[in-house]
Formats: structure tokens, C-alpha cells, sequence
């Protein structure tokens, strides 16, 4: 899953300061970093931004290197004919920050209030960079908030001022970006949740870090990577098939899903399922369902297995489990299937438990289930939403979605999916968690049956032979973007789960060909 180290691998403030300083004292000049940082930012913003449309920028600086980085771009702004006017908005500069205002000023670049950037087309925010330790409170914070007013679109210098990178959290108060140009490594506060309301559209700006300097600080069993969505879809799909083969060859999947109040989902993971292209999907839902799952999924085997008086699957006990290679249990089962749940742990086949049939090893449902599961010789996927994360590790306090999703995987050893608007899927490498962040996605999968989808999907994948990790990254991602497609061709309000199972395979034929 890793094709590049520099593109991928996600820091803390510590580690992009160590890996700084092995480039600083290899004998790069701090001077000529930040001009190689300035020209290409200044590159990006000419992509972007074209001069034509946005002739009229505004310089925010602040006392540190992010505010030199700030002025830099500000001068070849300037001498590329752009209208450039620059505010300071601290009062003490560093050194080398303090001599590229002097050159701003000695070139005729004006230096104005804060007020007097408010007619400007575009600004660029270099105020605060990655060692922001205090809040941002009082004059300052106002500024904030008035820059914040004008709806001018802007672009942030690493990360938006008052954001904590490695939290992701406002620190009072913090510039809203438009584009973040985040420099050299992916930041880890910019790849949480919390952080997406002030981001906007985030890039990273590559300076040619070599790598060696990168594994010198990080080592070799770095926790937190950044998947790279067409690099995941070309190396994973399609999975490779023979051209003398039998359908039992590409896997066999069984949906253990539906119940009379949730009929829906059933289906909706099937069809996840086959657009994984799996050899063969059976469905194990209640009898009363049988019909109306295969008028929808006709080329399944559909199993009709007794229901409780509640419309939910009662029991298992006609199936032989061992002739599958994967399962998916969850998906609409209700909480009256609990003990099916079990049955499917207790098969030891590769699995993936989704909605109630996490809800049904939650320390509610049975307080030492959970902490079992590590003995199954086979995988295990969960894929919670934060709900369900939440009721199965209560214990759980971290300070982030990151340390809570890893100390989970460190207590039950499965491979977890933790769904939201930044996917992250944990597992154990070497006894060792690992964490992906799938850093693309839309509003648009905020719709009941979307994760019916992506179960199903997982399961297909899973069936196929990928390890339970790979299925769940290339699923989350493979679902994201396909959903990404469906929405700039219809908008966010037609990405209905049934229209983006149809459009996952359409969707991929370009990515693939």
C-alpha cells in the first residue's frame, strides 16, 4: 500500500521538526528552503488562482518562518504584476522573517491595517505555522474572526492559523481556509474530523525531502499513512483472475443480513458485494424475505433460514459455514439476531461484522465477547460509525479519533473500520497498530444504506483472497470515490446507496483501463 514515503506518511509537530533540522543541518540554508517552499507555493497559487481572475492578494505575516514563507511568496507575487499589499499581524519577527519584510518595503510593497485587505480578491495566510502553543485570544482572535467575515477566498501556508496540527483542534479561534497547502509531510492534525471546517481543500506541497531523513526519524514501523486513492485502485483492481477458472475459485461469499424491519440492507450489501465481482454470493436472511431479496439479487443463492415472531433470523444451524470464504454479518439483522452473531464468530470463518452485528458484542450485549476475538485464528473486520465505536470501547479515552481507533485494535486485534467524513482503518502489523486515513470523501454518503454498501463490498474482497486490511482500504476507498463521481455528476442530493452500488464498476472502468 505504500508506492511513496514522502506522499503518504502522516507527522507530528516533533517528527517534521526532527526531519527540519537533519535537512538544516545537512547544510540546506534555512534562506534557501524558504524560497524553494515560496516558488512553489507561489507556482500553485498561479494554478489556482489565476492572476487574471484574482488580481488584488493580501498578505497575512506572522513573526515566525510560516510568516517568511508568507513574505517570499508576497515578492514574486508582486514581481509577477500582481496587486500585492501585506499586514503584519505580529509585532516581533524572527531574523530571517524580518529581513524579507525589509525587501517587501525596499521593493515598493505596501505594508496596511488589517481593514484595508478587505477589497482584496484573494488572501494568503501565513500568520501562525506548526509551533502555535496558546491559544489565540483577544485583538487577535477579533482579527480572526473579521478575516473570517469577508468571504474572501483563503489559502493557508502549511495550516490554518490557530489550528493544533497534531490535534486538529482550534485553539481558540482559527482562520476558515479555502485551500490549505500543507508543506513537505502530511500533518497529522489536518487528516482529523475536527479540522475539516477550517482546511477547505487541502494539497501537499512537496520540497523534495530526501528520504532518508524521513526514516531516520521515523523508523521503520511508522504508524499513520495517508492512502493515495489512484495508487490504491490501480495496484488492487481488478483483482486478477485466470482465464481457465470456476466461479468457486473467485470466492464465496455469505451475507448473513435483513430482517423484516430492515429488508433494505440485505439487498444493499449485495449489491456492494457484487461489484467486488466475487465467483459466488449467498444471502442467509429470514424466510419471510426470500422472495423479495431474489427479485432484486437474482443471480444469488438466497437461504431462507427461520425467524423470530420479530421478523429477525433466528438461527444458522442448517447452513454449513466452512464452505465459505468469507461472511458478512450485521447488515439490518436487528437485535434479535444476537445469538447468529455468535454463531458466525464461532465459525472461525474470515469476517466482517457491521451495524447490530457490532451492536451485538458491545459490552452491553455481552461484556466478554469482545475481548475474545483475538483467538480466532482468522480475520475480523468491524466497521463502526462513532456510535457504535463508542458503545464497543466505552473504556476507550484517548485524546483523538487516532489513539482511540488504535487502542482498540491493540485490545481485540481486528481490523477496524472506523467510518466519517476522514474513513480511518487500524490493524495489527507486527503486533504493532497501523493506521490509514482514506483522506477523500463527501457529504453525499451521509445516507442510511450507504454502510450496507461497503460491507458488502469488504466481504467481496475479502471472499477474493485480499487480507482483511487491503479489503477494507481498497473497499473504503473504492466506495468514496465512486460516490465522489456519482456526486459531481448528479449533485450530493443523487448519491442514493442503490445508484452508487450500480455506479461503482462505471466508475472504475476509466481508473482501470
Amino acid at each position: 500500500m505504500i508506492s511513496s514515503i514522502s506522499s503518504q506518511v502522516i507527522v507530528t509537530i516533533a517528527q517534521m521538526q526532527a526531519i527540519e533540522n537533519l535537512i538544516f543541518q545537512s547544510g540546506m540554508p534555512v534562506a534557501a528552503l524558504m524560497e524553494k517552499v515560496a516558488l512553489r507555493i507561489v507556482q500553485r497559487l498561479a494554478q489556482l488562482y489565476p492572476a487574471h481572475k484574482f488580481p488584488k492578494v493580501g498578505i497575512l505575516v506572522g513573526s515566525g518562518h510560516n510568516g517568511g514563507d508568507a513574505l517570499a511568496v508576497a515578492r514574486e507575487l508582486y514581481h509577477q504584476g500582481r496587486q500585492v499589499k501585506i499586514c503584519s499581524m505580529m509585532p516581533k519577527a524572527k531574523p530571517l522573517t524580518r529581513v524579507h519584510a525589509c525587501h517587501a518595503k525596499a521593493i515598493g510593497v505596501p505594508f496596511v491595517s488589517l481593514t484595508e485587505l478587505q477589497d482584496c480578491d484573494l488572501l494568503v495566510d501565513g500568520i501562525f505555522g506548526f509551533g502555535l502553543e496558546r491559544d489565540v485570544a483577544g485583538d487577535l482572535a477579533n482579527s480572526f474572526n473579521l478575516i473570517n467575515s469577508w468571504q474572501i477566498p483563503i489559502v493557508a501556508i502549511d495550516l490554518p492559523s490557530g489550528l493544533n496540527c497534531d490535534r486538529g483542534n482550534v485553539m481558540g479561534t482559527a482562520i476558515r481556509a479555502t485551500h490549505t497547502l500543507c508543506l513537505g509531510l502530511w500533518k497529522r492534525g489536518l487528516l482529523i474530523e475536527q479540522a475539516l471546517p477550517y482546511i477547505g481543500i487541502l494539497e501537499r506541497v512537496d520540497f523534495d525531502i530526501p528520504e532518508q531523513f524521513i526514516m531516520e526519524v521515523l523508523g521503520d514501523h511508522h504508524p499513520l499513512w495517508r492512502v493515495d486513492p489512484d495508487t490504491c485502485l490501480r495496484q488492487y483492481l481488478p483483482i486478477p483472475r485466470p482465464i481457465a477458472v470456476h466461479k468457486y475459485d473467485l470466492g464465496h461469499l455469505l451475507l448473513v443480513v435483513g430482517s423484516h424491519r430492515y429488508a433494505g440492507a440485505a439487498i444493499l450489501a449485495a449489491l456492494g458485494a457484487k461489484a467486488t465481482g466475487v465467483g459466488m454470493l449467498s444471502i442467509a436472511v429470514p424466510t419471510s424475505l426470500k422472495l423479495l431479496v431474489l427479485a432484486q439479487v437474482p443471480d444469488a443463492l438466497v437461504i431462507a433460514c427461520p425467524e423470530t415472531d420479530s421478523g429477525a433470523i433466528y438461527s444458522l444451524a442448517e447452513l454449513d459455514l466452512q464452505k465459505y470464504q468469507a461472511i458478512v454479518c450485521g447488515c439490518g439483522l436487528s437485535l434479535d439476531a444476537n445469538s447468529v452473531v455468535k454463531q458466525t464468530i464461532d465459525s472461525d470463518i474470515p469476517l466482517v461484522l457491521d451495524a447490530d452485528g457490532l451492536n451485538a458484542i458491545s459490552p452491553v450485549a455481552d461484556p466478554h465477547l469482545i475481548r475474545q476475538l483475538h483467538s480466532r485464528a482468522n480475520p475480523i473486520i468491524f466497521t463502526p460509525h462513532a456510535g457504535e465505536f463508542s458503545r464497543l470501547f466505552p473504556d476507550i479515552m484517548a485524546g483523538d479519533r487516532l489513539d482511540a481507533l488504535m487502542a482498540a485494535v491493540e485490545l481485540c486485534h481486528a481490523t477496524i473500520l472506523l467510518k466519517g467524513a476522514r474513513t480511518m482503518i487500524s490493524f495489527l502489523q507486527d503486533a504493532k497498530p497501523m493506521l490509514w486515513v482514506n483522506p477523500e470523501s463527501t457529504p453525499a454518503l451521509a445516507r442510511g444504506g450507504s454502510g450496507d454498501v461497503l460491507a458488502g463490498m469488504i466481504g467481496g474482497l475479502l471472499a477474493q483472497g485480499l487480507s482483511a486490511s487491503d479489503s477494507a482500504i481498497v473497499a473504503a476507498v473504492w466506495h468514496s470515490q465512486a460516490a465522489i463521481s456519482l456526486a459531481n455528476q448528479r449533485s450530493i442530493m443523487g448519491v442514493d446507496p442503490v445508484s452508487l452500488a450500480h455506479h461503482l464498476l462505471p466508475f472504475l472502468l476509466p481508473a482501470v483501463s
